[in-house]
């Protein structure tokens, strides 16, 4: 497990590649806020956060939703916490006044995701010029 990347993950790459393509320029892992999001975009308070499917447990049916067989209690505990603190860090952005979208490993195959994230971030930055 020491050889899994936290940061410039392939599905990380894959989304800054398709927003920076659209002209929007952004900073990565933003320390100063909740949660470190993968991508920041100041300019329209909006943050980006890329999960890995088995990381964040999300509940896509996939092979990575299997839990580990070996140390069973410890990998729940540990999934379950990351999927709460995620939760926590979401509803504080939020309440901060931050606009918060979440993209799963497992839609990066589905290309119109991908689309439909761009166009939101672009629609917000032409509102706000």
């Amino acid at each position: 497990m020491a050889a899994i990347r936290g940061k410039d993950t392939t599905p990380e790459l894959i989304v800054r590649r398709a927003i920076h393509s659209a002209g929007l320029r952004f900073r990565l892992h933003q320390r100063d806020l909740p949660g470190s999001p993968d991508i920041v975009l100041t300019r329209i308070r909006t943050v980006v956060f890329v999960h890995g499917c088995f990381w964040h447990h999300h509940d896509c049916g996939g092979r990575r939703r299997q839990w580990p067989k070996t140390r069973a209690a410890f990998w729940r505990n540990k999934i379950e916490t990351n999927v709460a603190r995620d939760r926590r860090v979401r509803t504080f952005l939020r309440a901060a006044g931050w606009h918060v979208h979440v993209v799963w490993e497992c839609e990066l195959k589905q290309g119109p995701v991908l689309a439909r994230l761009v166009r939101t971030l672009l629609r917000r930055r032409d509102a706000d010029v």
